[in-house]
């Protein structure tokens, strides 16, 4: 009630000042009519809108500056730098196009500003002109699209010859939960009708009369092979949402009532990850943030933060609800060696009901 009544009360003084104005205006009997736009207002506009180009140029180069290195790292898996390239291919179209039309816009307004006397030349149409700039925008966008075609064609084209490994990826709100094949490579079937048998022991819902599944892994925190492909399977318990694994260059939507998939081969651990040069000042200045953020909740008598270590993660990208930003699972990223020995110390399903 509160907010609403102050955003009433500024609206009022807003309007106010501007009925204050507007009589103002009209005492002025000996003035020109302030409504009509003389020389001097348009060349200070004209001036005002070449300066306003500058500041917008002025405040790219600073974003880029100051902001850059917030920017992904180099992707982690084998299709990412194809993911990568298009995307800046499409961030150059972009910057370019937009330079030269801001350029153009801004410099026209001020070059071609209103003087008393002079007319602006009329084109009733150009065909030319008018052939060029439709043109070209279809060349570049036919380009682009068919190029993210291609792109997108390959990164979708799972070919089970490369004997992949099967994971499923388990989304409810609010948490991530994954599901391994075991020795068999075939995940077992699952349903949410399943979810309550065993104690609530069975946290994917896994047909317990399915023999494959009975060697089937859950864990929620996921660890990979480096160096082998990964065919993920995703479900849904409830709502829609989105399995987002940002430095993978990986998203797929996961859908209540039906199993979408995702194929990606990770080809930098997690340790060599953190060895990154980007990563290592990205968690450095993270780190000095907490460090100062720690300083103000000890002079509250509140606990510090935590040192931040850089870890791969499975988000949600799609507003699942109100605990949506909770929705995060760790992922590790081993040598074939440690995901051998990590997989071999967890429990198989038919170890957790027995």
């Amino acid at each position: 009630m509160t907010a609403l009544l102050t955003i009433t009360i500024l609206v009022l003084v807003g309007i106010a000042i501007w009925q204050m104005t507007k009589i103002f205006e009209l005492s002025q009997v000996k003035a020109e009519k302030s409504e009509v736009a003389n020389d001097k207002d348009n060349d200070i506009n004209g001036k005002l809108m070449f300066a306003f180009l500058i500041f917008i140029y002025l405040l790219t180069i600073y974003s880029f500056w100051e902001w850059g290195d917030v920017l992904l790292p180099d992707s982690a898996s084998e299709h990412g730098k194809d993911v990568d390239q298009l995307l800046w291919i499409s961030f150059a179209l972009i910057f370019f196009v937009q330079t030269i039309t801001q350029f153009l816009l801004h410099y026209f307004a001020y070059k071609y500003r209103g003087k008393e006397g002079k007319k602006a030349l009329f084109y009733a149409d150009n065909d030319k002109l008018e052939f060029i700039w439709t043109i070209i925008p279809v060349i570049v966008l036919a380009g682009l699209i068919l190029y993210g075609l291609y792109t997108w064609t390959n990164i979708m084209n799972v070919d089970t010859e490369d004997d992949p490994l099967i994971v499923e990826l388990y989304a409810q709100q609010f948490n991530w939960k994954a599901r391994i094949a075991g020795e068999d490579n075939v995940l077992g079937d699952a349903n949410v009708r399943f979810l309550q048998d065993f104690d609530g022991k069975n946290l994917v819902g896994i047909d317990a009369s399915d023999p494959n599944g009975m060697d089937d892994v859950v864990v929620q925190e996921l660890h990979l092979p480096v160096g082998r492909k990964v065919l993920f399977k995703m479900r849904s318990q409830d709502v829609l949402h989105s399995a987002y694994m940002p430095h993978f260059r990986a998203q797929m939507n996961c859908v209540p009532g039906m199993i979408t998939q995702f194929a990606f081969t990770p080809t930098t651990t997690t340790e060599e990850m953190r060895q990154n040069p980007d990563i290592v000042a990205k968690v450095k200045k993270i780190n000095n943030i907490r460090a100062e953020k720690s300083k103000e909740l000890a002079a509250k008598g509140e606990e510090g933060l935590d040192p931040y270590t850089f870890d791969y993660l499975l988000l949600c990208n799609k507003i699942c609800g109100q605990s949506h930003y909770n929705m995060q699972m760790k992922i590790v990223v081993d040598t074939p060696e440690d995901y051998a020995k990590w997989v071999a110390e967890q429990p198989t399903f038919a170890e957790v009901i027995k």
